[in-house]
């Protein structure tokens, strides 16, 4: 072989094994908003952390609006389960249908306020129900927040239970079909991605999610006149990862994606709390009539939900359903 082409030879060579030693490991993460929210927020400040922490060595890839499973929210969390996917960031409503004791969160009425359900999240309860998901494939990261489910509707004020009777309410999941159901409404459910156009045609009447994590990002306000802040129903989100992804890695690379999951999804939680401090005035200002019912018409809807309650907790589990009210009665 000649001197230049040995020396060719060789440059390719190293040329091939620095490629193969800087090349990135790529990860996907789906979540089921749009690109405004504090779950995309949390979300990329997650790949971002995961880039610095690894050198750049682990490349996650964000996908919104449920890209990766064809816009089925609730098909997320099966395919991060079996493999499909490495990274999700879903609320406890949208695993219901693979884990139903995901419900136990949004159980009607169960929370008063973020003290307690920091104390379930934070606490025994949060552990409990990662192992419930291990389970299921999911290693659960963190905890983040959707937030208390709040409702919108373009038809009139709903002051109580008698003001839902008939409409057509978007719900996320299979318990709120419950809730609505037991509260006079007709409940039809559909892909957030479907929401906005189905609300803006007058296909649905209106809907139930937070503030700050959704209806003002996704400007809700701009379909719907009416608003109730009610805190019927509390979601949490989880940042969580296939364990078959989890289990390939050392114990230095889980250490790395354990902190950099905690540290966004603390992040997410921030930015939505504030969101939702600042959330009705940006509601007002929008054109949005705004109802603040009353310790009273709360109870009203509280009572008109128990039967629903009652039917989740048992389906949940007692057991499970008292782990968290233990948990929210030390905050009490």
């Amino acid at each position: 072989m000649s001197k230049l082409k040995f020396i060719f030879a060789a440059a390719i060579s190293a040329a091939a094994a620095f490629g193969t030693v800087a090349q990135a490991e790529t990860l996907r993460l789906s979540h089921n908003t749009g690109d405004t929210t504090s779950w995309h927020q949390g979300a990329e400040k997650f790949s971002e952390l995961m880039k610095d922490a690894t050198g750049g060595d682990m490349d996650v890839r964000v996908f919104p609006n449920a890209q990766l499973s064809g816009g089925d929210q609730m098909k997320q969390a099966e395919m991060v389960g079996r493999g499909a996917l490495d990274f999700v960031v879903t609320s406890a409503i949208n695993v219901t249908p693979i884990v139903p004791e995901m419900a136990v969160f949004s159980l009607p009425y169960l929370y008063s306020g973020y003290d307690a359900v920091d104390a379930t999240t934070a606490g025994a309860p949060g552990d409990k129900m990662k192992s419930i998901m291990a389970e299921h494939g999911i290693v659960v990261l963190a905890w983040g927040e959707n937030g208390f489910r709040e409702v919108t509707n373009n038809v009139h004020p709903i002051k109580s239970p008698a003001d839902l009777k008939g409409l057509k309410m978007r719900v996320a999941g299979p318990m709120y079909i419950d809730v609505m159901t037991a509260l006079g409404a007709n409940p039809q459910q559909m892909q957030w991605t479907e929401t906005f156009s189905a609300l803006q045609q007058g296909v649905v009447d209106g809907q139930e999610n937070p503030i700050g994590a959704v209806i003002v990002p996704q400007r809700v306000y701009e379909v719907q006149k009416y608003i109730t802040p009610w805190h019927y129903s509390y979601d949490p989100i989880f940042l969580g990862v296939s364990q078959k992804k989890w289990d390939s890695w050392d114990a230095e690379t889980q250490a790395k994606v354990q902190a950099a999951a905690s540290e966004a999804m603390d992040f997410q939680k921030k930015v939505t709390r504030e969101g939702t401090a600042a959330g009705l005035d940006k509601l007002r200002a929008e054109g949005m009539e705004v109802y603040e019912p009353s310790a009273e018409e709360l109870q009203a809807f509280r009572d008109a939900t128990k039967e629903p309650f009652d039917k989740w907790a048992a389906k949940v589990g007692p057991e499970l359903v008292e782990l968290f009210q233990t948990a929210i009665d030390t905050t009490n």
